[in-house]
């Protein structure tokens, strides 16, 4: 499923329609962060960082996933997190060559707009607490006005400027300008509510068609999703909210929408959770993952360093390493889990040792037979594997002369691991060590049965 949506190498490039400030970067700290997590923050801030630095700049995910250090699952996850809230609208071009998805970075709601959103407060109430609402809150709100004592004496335009009598160049006013507007709600498709079925129980006389302006209409629709009230019950909602003018405003429709929760479902605040994305459709859950899938998920969620790191038992790889990897995801448009299955040969074939005609060898040949997956790769390794060994051994300019069998070097744990060896998840094979030792304890019985 990650594989349709995103990959490592597929390009991308960002636009910054609007002028962020240090303000933007205080409204994304304290009000987003607690809804969407620290990763969706840190993603959005880098790429508000690249945008800056470079317009029309392109990059590949793979960029991602060294800055941040997460996987592309989680970066996929920190993106659509953005989207959700309205801090990024997404675009996406598929070509010949690749998918190529243009980033717009959306400014974050201003402090008062954030918090008269009836969405949005109840979630970061939820999430914050109480005590630490009222505290945010309170540092946003408007001071008593300090000017009231002061008269404004400012000259207006007509005051200073007036139309002159000479002939000036006309300029045309048609062409269409990036906006630099700022949103003032959170994306939200109100029209999804049942609008029809709420007006037939109020008559024209009690609730007019006026009353129900397009922010009351919005506002009304967020209210029924954050309290999970069906149109019937929005009915009782929206007359308890009437003023004495028979208007609607969203202060009262708001504490109606409160009261009427309280009094008929339930005294505790409805609380909003996030929707955990899982792949469609399901199957086996409750199955068991063998050694060899476990293997296969890890090559395939993690970045080519990691791996390096962890073969070298924690310590950090050198960099001439890293580089090649990078080039093989980046330059030959390889998938990750396919590099970490070659680094992971390579690197236990030739003693711990990264060479690079070696690895790049190996690397076109699995282009031309266009694997795209680790599980893909483990098995032409297998299957290749003789044919391997010749081009490390012609490499190595060594030849052996001597017709004893030679003991076999290290090979990845998933090399002797087939698919209908592993029924059994508790059985493992140690490798030739293994065979080693069962051969020369054979021999030794057959040689007490001969004396």
């Amino acid at each position: 499923m990650l594989y349709k949506e995103l990959h490592s190498t597929d390009t991308y490039m960002i636009r910054l329609p609007y002028s962020f400030s240090d303000y933007d970067r205080q409204l994304l700290t304290l009000f987003y962060q607690p809804l969407v997590g620290a990763e969706s923050i840190s993603l959005y801030l880098t790429l508000w960082a690249d945008g800056e630095m470079k317009d029309n700049e392109q990059w590949t995910h793979y960029h991602l996933l060294n800055v941040l250090g997460l996987s592309l699952g989680k970066i996929f996850q920190a993106r659509i997190a953005l989207e959700a809230i309205g801090l990024l609208r997404t675009w996406q071009k598929s070509t010949e060559e690749g998918r190529t998805f243009y980033y717009e970075l959306e400014a974050p709601l201003d402090a008062e707009s954030f918090l008269k959103d009836p969405l949005l407060s109840m979630f970061l109430l939820n999430k914050i607490g109480e005590n630490a609402y009222k505290q945010l809150r309170n540092r946003y709100i408007q001071k008593p006005n300090w000017h009231e004592e002061f008269t404004d004496v400012s000259r207006t335009f007509v005051d200073v400027f007036k139309p002159s009598t000479k002939t000036g160049t006309s300029i045309s006013t048609q062409e269409q300008f990036q906006s630099k507007k700022r949103n003032n709600s959170v994306p939200f498709y109100y029209e999804d509510f049942d609008f029809v079925l709420l007006q037939e129980g109020l008559s024209e006389q009690l609730v007019p068609k006026s009353a129900m302006t397009l922010e009351a209409r919005e506002v009304i629709a967020k209210l029924a999703f954050l309290y999970n009230l069906s149109p019937i019950e929005m009915q009782k909602v929206v007359i308890l909210a009437l003023d004495d003018d028979l208007n609607l405003s969203d202060a009262r429709l708001k504490k109606a929408c409160a009261e009427y929760y309280k009094l008929t479902v339930s005294r505790t605040a409805p609380v909003l959770q996030k929707i955990e994305l899982t792949e469609k459709p399901i199957q086996n859950v409750e199955k068991k993952l063998t050694k060899e899938e476990e293997l296969i998920q890890y090559l395939e969620t993690t970045a080519p360093a990691k791996v390096l790191k962890d073969i070298a038992n924690g310590k950090e790889p050198i960099l001439a390493d890293v580089q090649l990897a990078n080039y093989f995801v980046t330059h030959y448009k390889m998938p990750i889990g396919v590099v970490n299955v070659l680094l992971q040969y390579v690197l236990l074939r030739t003693d711990m040792k990264l060479t690079k005609n070696y690895a790049e060898k190996i690397a076109s040949h699995w282009m031309r037979k266009d694997i795209k997956t680790a599980k893909e790769a483990m098995e032409l390794a297998r299957n290749e594997h003789e044919q391997y060994m010749k081009w490390k051994n012609e490499g190595s300019k060594q030849k052996s002369y001597s017709k004893k069998p030679t003991r076999e070097e290290k090979v990845p744990d998933w090399f002797y691991k087939k698919d209908d060896e592993l029924k059994q998840s508790g059985k493992e094979t140690n490798g030739i060590q293994d065979i080693d030792a069962e051969r020369q304890k054979l021999l030794e019985e057959l040689g007490m049965k001969k004396r």
